[in-house]
């Protein structure tokens, strides 16, 4: 199935107040449990997350990792609004392209994400982003769906995991599937991109895995 690129933002306030509605928490909390066995044995670092949303990923991370200094970034507005209204004062939030962060090179030492990449129309620029606000050894986790063979294929992913959420949330959700890249997609991004170091690995029945360590 060919890809079908979706609006990078969630701009309307409709559409990001039916996510930070929904319940995430299993996926969000199988998140963070795979990012603090990867980032171990760091205590200190400081943290980024890309396309944070309402920011629940960083309230789970700063009562059990407060050596962490997390900035978190999204492109909408709208998203953020309502993460101000949950986020721990630890988190700072900023809004912010993925594709032209407002940070010096070599910022972070810790990057992570969960859901971005299918969002991504110009992937090169994200990449190369990613890379320069990386430090040395920096640890790169991103979680993200991946592209089914079919719309069938993809709808019936929809029902099965989002058939109690609201008509928008689904949309929303089969219209994120159409948009993923697939594994080997992503492989062949990250061979362009110099950053072949990272590894590409399935993590359920629609999601996968990109992490390792910068070199540079």
């Amino acid at each position: 199935m060919i890809r079908v690129p979706e609006p990078e933002r969630m701009d309307l306030p409709s559409e990001a107040e039916a996510y930070a509605a929904a319940d995430f928490s299993d996926v969000n909390q199988a998140f963070v449990e795979r990012l603090l066995v990867l980032t171990q044995p760091r205590k200190t670092a400081v943290a980024l997350d890309l396309g944070t949303g309402p920011a629940d990923i960083p309230n789970r991370l700063t009562p059990l990792c407060p050596g962490w200094r997390i900035v978190a970034v999204d492109a909408s507005y709208a998203m953020l609004r309502i993460a101000g209204t949950r986020c721990s004062k630890a988190v700072a939030l900023v809004l912010a392209d993925a594709k032209t962060l407002p940070f010096p090179d070599n910022s972070f030492n810790i990057v992570f994400s969960n859901s971005i990449l299918h969002h991504i129309n110009e992937v090169s620029l994200f990449w190369k982003e990613l890379h320069r606000i990386a430090a040395q050894k920096c640890l790169i986790f991103l979680r993200d769906l991946f592209r089914p063979s079919s719309k069938e294929e993809a709808w019936t992913i929809v029902q099965k995991y989002s058939g109690n959420e609201s008509q928008t949330l689904k949309e929303e959700f089969f219209r994120s599937l159409l948009a993923a890249y697939t594994p080997q997609e992503v492989r062949q991004q990250l061979q362009t991109a110099g950053l072949s170091d990272l590894v590409v690995d399935l993590a359920s029945d629609r999601h996968m895995d990109i992490w390792g360590i910068i070199k540079k």
